[in-house]
């Protein structure tokens, strides 16, 4: 849904006012499992890419911690650790999610299946195509994580101030965390979907012949063709689709985090 509702030049058929709109129209003209599209190569790339992810950050969080506050809770060091770890995730996530994922996801897209887009891609683009956006998912995603960590912790430190295993804290810090970082965020990721997708109609609309590239042009040709508001465009969906992500996200986090120290613990007892 964000990735259609983000089109800046859609095909009068994949117009849509709102993100329930979008949902009804896709399922009644497309098929009920179309809005699924993709999901495969996301579940290939998530386990090793928040692995990573995760490990990357408490180290670095602990480490800076102590350095900055003397092991206590810093601000600083999570905005760090968390921009840190997204460069180890989004070199995995990068060509799975942000390139063939939303090609698959485009009305009207040629793609059948996930290898035949990862073989036509490569054939036709060459294998840079796969990290053409990469520079821009981190340019969108540093601050992403920076306001998503810094904001978790500090809703931890309201809630749950002892930093117990408490799961509906750990839900609730999470969908708030992923709500203010996707609303922050949403211009930075329009412009990566426009990027990752190369949508034929909009550039062909402003005479762009090849492909777009880089941050810069991909924000003065989303000024050009939405203005202001064009930076917005599926706010409402990136919001929705961060809120449950990132609270399952931290709740089975803190779960396996609990289960594996309290497991740790009983066997040195």
């Amino acid at each position: 849904l964000q990735t259609r509702m983000q089109s800046l030049q859609p095909d009068p058929k994949a117009q849509y006012r709102s993100v329930y709109e979008a949902l009804k129209k896709i399922v009644l003209t497309e098929g009920f499992w179309r809005p699924l599209r993709g999901i495969n190569v996301t579940m290939l790339g998530a386990g090793p890419a928040h692995a990573m992810y995760f490990a990357c950050y408490e180290k670095i969080k602990k480490s800076l911690s102590d350095t900055i506050q003397h092991g206590g809770n810093s601000h600083l060091a999570n905005g760090i650790a968390g921009s840190v770890a997204t460069l180890l995730h989004d070199a995995v996530m990068n060509p799975a999610e942000a390139v063939v994922k939303q090609r698959m996801q485009m009305f009207n897209s040629p793609y059948k299946s996930v290898l035949q887009c990862v073989r036509t891609v490569r054939r036709t683009e060459g294998l840079g195509a796969f990290y053409r956006s990469y520079t821009t998912q981190l340019t969108m995603n540093v601050p992403f994580q920076a306001i998503h960590f810094i904001t978790y912790e500090f809703m931890q430190e309201q809630v749950n101030p002892r930093r117990e295993y408490n799961p509906l804290s750990h839900v609730f810090a999470g969908g708030v965390a992923g709500a203010v970082a996707a609303a922050a965020t949403t211009p930075l990721d329009v412009c990566k979907t426009l990027l990752n997708t190369q949508e034929n109609t909009a550039l062909s609309s402003l005479n762009i012949s090849g492909h777009l590239s880089g941050m810069v042009n991909a924000f003065r040709t989303v000024y050009k063709l939405g203005g202001i508001a064009g930076y917005f465009r599926g706010v409402q969906a990136r919001v929705i689709y961060q809120i449950p992500s990132t609270a399952i996200a931290w709740s089975v986090y803190e779960f396996f985090k609990y289960f594996l120290t309290k497991h740790k613990l009983e066997k040195r007892t």
